[in-house]
């Protein structure tokens, strides 16, 4: 009817708005501050994007905000890419939050920040909980990706200077989604084995985000729940990460890690050498000043004996001239006598102090043996080789089937393996 006016009810005019705006801007970049920022327990978050003039309501829900490598906060400047949605039941309009980028610092570098400030904070990086390593360890637990180059790096330095070492690896990804949930586990599966008594864990270099599993806060929590000590060889020297900040000790490379962990056996070994060579020169020395005062006596017994033999000679010349009847043969007789008491007791003082230097001597090759690598086998423990006449280290390793050859103390044993299982009770030492 002419002049009737065109009456809206809310619903319409809302619902018009709404086609409006929503197929206006489908999807848009924003920039602005966060203010009220709100993290409910469903997981969906809602805050306020604002500028000098105006303010924006934004919606960012759950599967989204999972994504975020940062935590969004109150009085940070971000970017937000989203779709503009009216929200009806409240006559509002918001922006629905697909991507969220801050501004300045780049998405990683702030997380990185946000974390290292907030672990810091709790007193996970005081140099107080930092347990020093152990110096002799008998069994090494890395954590790495059993491909990688750095896991050869680490079994090559400890091989050439303890080949002898235990070593059991737990292999997990180390870069990508879900690598960091895989080696905080792995760091819980060797400290749940319970007798290794030091963890390197690390990769080779990498971006930011290749090594950005370790800058999660799993791994640092897991790092710092450690009961073995912790140490970290995460990239190149020049590379730091949240893993680095936690552990007990900080390698700038892998094959560092393992130079550090072996050190101070090193050490010992070369001090008991260097020993071995002062106490055969020790042994040496006393025998060299007995024979110097084995010669010195026979000499002594000999111008003693020449002048003995002087006496004598001037005696029974005095006595044929004195007619005197007395035998020279006595004298000669006991002087000679003499002469094999002075030589038997020189004979037993070279004897006691060889037999002295030779006990001496072979204790210390004793206690040097004891501590020979190859002491091992003799105490029982053996050496299986695969097909390939690799060391077996795990029951992954070989298969039921598999052909294994069982090195001992004497000889050797071809076997057969019929099963294989993850655990298994340890023999008593």
């Amino acid at each position: 009817m002419s002049g009737e006016r065109a009456v809206l009810t809310v619903s319409a005019l809302t619902e018009q708005l709404r086609a409006l705006l929503e197929d206006r801007f489908p999807a848009v970049w924003v920039e602005g501050e966060i203010s009220n920022f709100r993290l409910y327990g469903s997981g969906h978050a809602y805050f306020t994007l604002k500028d000098a003039e105006a303010q924006l309501r934004c919606a960012l829900f759950r599967t989204r905000g999972r994504r975020l490598r940062f935590e969004p906060a109150d009085g940070l400047s971000v970017l937000a890419f989203g779709s503009v949605e009216v929200y009806a039941q409240r006559g509002e309009y918001q922006l629905v939050v697909e991507l969220l980028e801050p501004r300045g610092l780049g998405a990683l570098q702030l997380a990185f920040e946000q974390l290292k400030a907030r672990l810091q904070a709790e007193g996970l990086f005081d140099a107080a909980r930092k347990r020093p390593l152990p110096r002799f360890p008998r069994r090494i637990g890395v954590v790495t990706s059993p491909a990688g180059a750095a896991l050869r790096d680490i079994l090559r330095v400890i091989g050439r200077r303890f080949g002898e070492l235990a070593i059991v690896i737990a292999g997990c990804r180390v870069q990508g989604e879900g690598a960091a949930a895989e080696i905080a586990q792995a760091i819980r599966d060797l400290n749940a084995l319970g007798d290794v008594d030091v963890i390197i864990v690390g990769r080779g270099g990498g971006s930011l985000e290749d090594l950005w599993a370790f800058n999660e806060e799993t791994v640092a929590r897991a790092i710092a729940a450690s009961t073995a000590p912790v140490v970290s060889a995460v990239g190149h020297e020049v590379d730091y990460t949240i893993a680095d900040f936690v552990a007990d000790l900080r390698a700038p490379t892998p094959s560092a890690a393992a130079e550090l962990v072996v050190r101070e056996k090193q050490a010992v070994v070369d001090a008991l050498a260097d020993l071995r060579r002062r106490l055969e020169r020790a042994a040496a020395r006393p025998l060299r000043d007995l024979a110097r005062r084995a010669d010195d006596l026979a000499a002594r017994l000999g111008r003693a004996m020449r002048g003995e033999q002087g006496r004598t000679t001037h005696r029974v010349e005095l006595a044929r001239r004195a007619l005197v009847a007395a035998s020279p043969f006595a004298r000669v007789t006991g002087g000679r006598h003499r002469l094999e008491r002075l030589e038997a007791r020189m004979r037993g003082e070279l004897a006691r102090a060889h037999d002295h230097a030779r006990h001496r001597v072979g204790a210390a090759v004793a206690r040097l043996d004891s501590l020979s690598p190859l002491a091992v086998l003799g105490r029982g423990y053996s050496l299986t080789l695969d097909p390939g006449r690799r060391i077996v280290r795990s029951w992954r390793d070989v298969g039921a089937g598999a052909d294994v050859r069982v090195l001992l103390h004497e000889g050797s044993l071809e076997c057969r393996v019929t099963s294989t299982r993850e655990h298994d009770d340890r023999p008593r030492v």
